[in-house]
């Protein structure tokens, strides 16, 4: 096991993985300089418009991105192949790299063991009607467990209900891995979700709106923080 790059962060507070896909999309490179005082690491969804809907980030992207911020990069893979992705990936300057048990058990376990074998922290993804236990298999690999708590690929959707309750499942079942295992809440992150997600068992949220279109960076964050 590498040393995971969620572990230099702060273990006893909630901690803000910002969601790039929600900056202005035509200068990122503001809402990096923006956000870089207040997030714990940038994260940068991948799709291929074939295993999510979009069609999003690719690693050129990446490494023009990478000399703009000290912050780690947390590549979120949507992709079918992430295999086929990962050396490009780490070549562009991904501090982390997560993938979709969906993909299957030979390929999400291949692609976690390249990414750990790059020296990069590995996390694995579960959709919404993915089974929590989906993920037991790599539990010993991997150094965070992404939940989605909307449909895959689509900005802007409300919490789903169960989100919540497969959060507590998912913390129950990483027993004493729990202190080295992150558990990442992605989808559906607002102001009223986000008390519940926290208290559901999130060591990570990945803000989107809720912080590119906060007025007050410092008011949003430090109750973030205090949660």
């Amino acid at each position: 096991m590498n040393t995971s790059v969620w572990q230099d962060l702060a273990p006893t507070r909630l901690m803000a993985d910002v969601s790039l896909w929600s900056a202005n999309l035509a200068n990122l490179a503001a809402g990096i300089e923006r956000l870089e005082p207040f997030a714990d690491s940038f994260h940068l969804d991948v799709s291929d418009a074939h295993f999510a809907p979009s069609l999003l980030f690719f690693p050129d992207l990446i490494r023009a991105l990478r000399p703009l911020t000290n912050r780690p990069f947390h590549i979120h893979l949507m992709v079918d192949r992430p295999t086929m992705l990962i050396e490009e990936f780490v070549a562009s300057g991904a501090d982390v790299i997560t993938v979709h048990a969906e993909v299957g058990k030979s390929e999400a376990a291949a692609a976690i063991q390249a990414i750990l074998r790059a020296g990069l922290s590995a996390g694995l993804a579960l959709c919404l009607d993915t089974p929590v236990a989906a993920s037991e298999p790599y539990l010993d690999c991997i150094d965070a467990l992404l939940l989605l708590g909307t449909v895959l690929g689509r900005k802007g959707q409300d919490l789903a209900p169960e989100a919540c309750d497969r959060l507590a499942s998912a913390g129950s079942m990483l027993g004493e891995r729990r202190g080295r295992v992150r558990l990442i809440a992605d989808g559906g992150i607002r102001s009223n979700t986000v008390p519940l997600l926290r208290r559901a068992g999130a060591d990570v949220i990945v803000p989107g709106s809720l912080v590119f279109q906060s007025q007050n960076l410092v008011e949003t964050f430090s109750w973030l923080r205090a949660l």
